[in-house]
């Protein structure tokens, strides 16, 4: 075991660093979310990621985003952030894909085995397919709900879809979900009211508004959806060996 991961295995044991060594985790949208998610499951030893974003780093994600720095503004956010994650281990396995997951091109993203995936896209339909897909090929996966325009990360909690309440995103996820025979689904969600943005931000297609976001909302979200699903795998594992 690297020197790095001596203090997790501290914890949890040879097998378990094993195992996440191990383990394929695909975390779709690199966003405040997301960049954090990865930013966990890379420092806990986490053996190989797929990183999915369509989107380059921009200024205006400096504020919130781990790969967005002034020197890779341009950059696309997938190589970005698998730069910086071969930067804190160099024997980790990526594929960094500058894509756009949607319906109609799901099967260019599923044609490697993942043990888990995070959810951070943003877009509801494209949201709602990798929820259905993932689930529907008993492929783990916990996804994140609105963080955009709160200001308290206390308030963010871990718990079945079913349990969300005063989030319009989770809302429109649990109605949509429910029409394709879904009812439980793993999320990160705060029922922080929301606040209103100014409208200082031109909206891209497809979307009506751009939300107000901090740093540690998001991140202090990503964090949680990384370590879940660390320790899920760890948990996973410890079943399997004591079957």
């Amino acid at each position: 075991m690297q020197e790095q991961f001596l203090r997790i295995q501290m914890l949890f044991g040879e097998s378990a660093m094993a195992a996440l060594q191990n383990s394929h985790v695909a975390v779709f949208g690199l966003g405040g979310v997301g960049s954090y998610a990865v930013e966990a499951l890379v420092r806990s030893g986490v053996g190989e990621l797929t990183l999915v974003d369509d989107d380059a780093v921009s200024v205006s994600n400096l504020n919130r985003q781990l790969e967005a720095l002034h020197s890779t503004v341009g950059q696309s956010k997938a190589e970005a952030m698998a730069a910086r994650c071969r930067d804190i281990n160099p024997g980790v396995i990526l594929h960094p894909i500058c894509g756009r997951y949607e319906a109609a091109s799901r099967e260019e993203f599923f044609g490697s085995h993942y043990d888990y995936v995070i959810d951070a896209i943003d877009t509801v339909s494209s949201k709602l397919d990798l929820i259905a897909t993932a689930l529907a090929r008993d492929i783990p996966i916990v996804s994140a709900l609105g963080t955009g325009n709160k200001t308290d990360p206390s308030q963010l909690r871990l718990t079945d879809l079913s349990q969300t309440y005063n989030c319009p995103l989770a809302r429109v996820v649990r109605r949509e979900l429910k029409t394709r025979g879904i009812t439980h689904l793993r999320v990160l969600f705060s029922p922080e009211k929301a606040l209103t943005p100014a409208p200082l931000e031109a909206p891209p297609p497809g979307r009506r508004s751009v939300p107000g976001s901090l740093a540690w909302v998001p991140g202090c979200g990503g964090l949680m959806l990384g370590g879940d699903v660390v320790m899920d795998l760890i948990r996973r594992a410890k079943e399997v060996s004591s079957c």
